[in-house]
């Protein structure tokens, strides 16, 4: 059976069937894959059966692996240092109490944003796998959105696109985490990880299309008076993720979503945090700044 995708939203997000991406990608299979990546900026495979490592694997057939802010080697983790743990368990593999520091910082991943826009060099492509997922419950099932921000970008009346042209952001972790009261950083995040800036629109190199590149990372606009940066900031966001661009995705266990971080926002939903949801990343790096890239 050839690889074959199935449109999920209107305007982006496939669902792949007929490929296996626990093994080895044969040339021609991978130069398929980027082209759906390049197309619909968001992948859905159903049913694969992944371990840690076939996951790693996979991606760094598309590039570098990109090391988490928890990857450092004097903290401790329940997964190897490659992995993002997007779930509610210690370290000890025990679901995690309500106060928990470490649940606190993962609260941020319910604010629209894209991974790793606060690296000078952000991340590529994302790799979220599904371990065990909640049962859906009145809080939720811990559904992930996700909106296409070339979509969002070509909404866009004239006279905004020309306003926007040019203008770079600061990206801050800190920035993020402090919206929601957080500001004990658990990494040593204000050391390593400064401010950084990325353009506000950047032209994405697979489909050849503009693209907002947004965050709850992004803190200001460089040269403008902080307030009216925000308040732009907050204004593209609302406009990027009204319901025509947001695609939701339930999980089910043996899910593999693969997104592009250059062209897209995601945000987490709440669940019955009792239950378990387990959920492991792998991040691919980008190639440079983005004002290192063709606008």
């Amino acid at each position: 059976m050839s690889l074959s995708v199935r449109q999920l939203h209107p305007m982006f997000v496939g669902e792949v069937s007929g490929v296996d991406l626990g093994r080895p990608l044969h040339t021609a299979t991978l130069a398929e894959l980027w082209r759906a990546i390049d197309r619909q900026a968001v992948l859905v495979c159903r049913g694969q059966d992944l371990d840690d490592e076939r996951q790693m694997d996979f991606a760094r057939q598309f590039g570098e692996l990109e090391i988490p802010r928890s990857g450092r080697a004097d903290v401790k983790r329940r997964l190897r240092p490659e992995l993002s743990d997007i779930s509610n368990l210690d370290e000890e593999g025990r679901v995690r109490e309500r106060n928990d520091a470490r649940r606190f910082d993962q609260l941020g991943n319910r604010l629209w944003h894209t991974d790793g826009s606060f690296r000078r060099i952000p991340a590529a492509l994302s790799m979220l796998y599904a371990h065990r997922v909640p049962h859906p419950g009145p809080l939720g099932g811990g559904e992930t959105e996700f909106v296409d921000l070339r979509a969002a970008y070509d909404a866009l009346p004239a006279a905004t696109k020309a306003a926007i042209e040019g203008l770079v952001a600061l990206h801050d972790i800190a920035w993020s985490r402090a919206q929601l009261g957080f500001t004990e950083l658990l990494f040593g995040e204000k050391d390593v990880l400064p401010p950084v800036p990325q353009r506000l629109v950047r032209m994405h190199p697979g489909s050849k299309r503009k693209t907002l590149y947004l965050a709850a990372h992004a803190s200001a606009i460089v040269d403008w008076p902080l307030p009216d940066g925000r308040l732009l900031l907050r204004e593209l966001i609302e406009h990027a993720t009204v319901s025509d661009f947001v695609y939701r995705h339930e999980w089910r266990e043996g899910d593999l979503v693969i997104w592009d971080n250059r062209c897209t926002m995601h945000r987490g939903r709440a669940f019955d945090e009792r239950e378990v949801r387990d959920l492991r990343r792998v991040t691919t790096r980008d190639i440079s700044s983005t004002l290192d890239q063709t606008a």
